[in-house]
């Protein structure tokens, strides 16, 4: 095995997803830049990059509670450093996760605009690390486990043919509408091997044909059906049914809020007011029991209001649903057509 130094260019500009993973500690990288962006939340739309600034830091601020100068700054700052570096080499430190992929692909197709070659692009990427029975991260590993990737598998020089899926996977994700999320669930590429997972995993957030529920949201309520007394364990149970991580607990809280707020409530909370903590108490409405069970629709009950990527989905009746038949994002008439 070659050592690291042999692998990454010593002036390389690294970036990953946040300082959760100790990517200084390394000794490899003199110049750090964290992503820091939960894509798969909020709008995402089709606009330039100081526009994508701004409506990012809108929604991270009524959402999230960021203060809105500080995240443009930010976000300023990384793509300042992104776009300076184009005549240098990067090194990208990411995981297989939904977050990371998100970030890998803006990144590359930002890199692909810039006119960066492949070459000059590395990218770290795992899934599992040896030892650890439920991964989930790179902030799990020491710097000294951080210094042996780059001589192992988890570390490839890129191709022109990953700069030109990543750019096809950030158009798909940033449309308007979701035709061409499939095609990117369906890609094969080894030095993108996380890619497809993300995005199938991506496209289970669009309401589903069975119930009207997010994949998520219906994890929440089955904990809660199977006994979680709390937000807190409802949030733990709900996140243990996911292959890789997909959302904190912060965001959990609020999708419990929303299912618990519409004019058809399915979750009663206790205390009622306030914002859902961990130790909020929940309980399974009557409502609630029915949608689960695939005897109501949630969208139809109470409406949505939620942006995936590019597709604001809104009201009681949207465009586009989670084909349970097909494993596929499919247009909500044709579903209507075929029942």
């Amino acid at each position: 095995m070659n050592g690291p130094s042999a692998v990454l260019p010593e002036e390389a500009l690294h970036l990953s997803n946040g300082d959760a993973t100790d990517v200084p500690g390394t000794g490899l990288a003199r110049r750090v830049v964290y992503w820091r962006d939960v894509l798969h939340e909020g709008p995402v739309p089709e606009v330039a990059p100081a526009e994508l600034r701004r409506v990012r830091a809108d929604h991270l601020t009524a959402c999230h509670g960021a203060e809105r100068e500080a995240t443009l700054r930010a976000f300023a700052e990384r793509d300042q450093a992104l776009e300076g570096n184009r005549d240098g080499a990067y090194v990208l430190w990411f995981e297989a996760d939904l977050y990371d992929q998100l970030q890998i692909v803006e990144i590359l197709a930002r890199l692909a605009a810039l006119g960066v070659p492949a070459e000059r692009v590395t990218l770290i990427c795992i899934g599992e690390y040896p030892g650890i029975a439920q991964f989930g991260g790179l902030g799990q590993l020491t710097a000294e486990q951080l210094r042996e990737l780059p001589g192992t598998g988890a570390c490839a020089r890129l191709t022109p043919a990953a700069l030109e899926l990543a750019t096809r996977a950030w158009a798909a994700f940033r449309a308007p509408t979701p035709e061409g999320l499939a095609a990117i669930a369906a890609a094969r590429l080894g030095e993108l091997r996380f890619l497809g997972e993300a995005f199938d995993r991506l496209g289970r957030e669009y309401p589903s044909t069975r119930d009207g529920l997010s994949l998520s949201e219906r994890r929440v309520l089955a904990a809660v059906a199977a006994g979680a007394p709390d937000a807190g364990t409802a949030f733990v149970r709900a996140a243990a049914r996911e292959p890789r991580p997909f959302m904190g607990d912060l965001t959990c809280f609020d999708r419990m809020e929303r299912l618990a707020r519409g004019p058809h409530p399915l979750l009663d909370l206790d205390p009622a007011a306030g914002p859902v903590t961990r130790t909020t108490r929940l309980r399974l409405t009557d409502t609630g029991a029915r949608v689960l069970a695939g005897q109501a629709d949630q969208v139809t009950l109470n409406g949505v209001d939620r942006w995936i990527g590019g597709v604001h989905l809104h009201g009681h009746q949207v465009a586009w649903r989670w084909n349970e038949a097909t494993e596929t994002v499919t247009p909500a008439a044709k579903e209507q057509e075929s029942q």
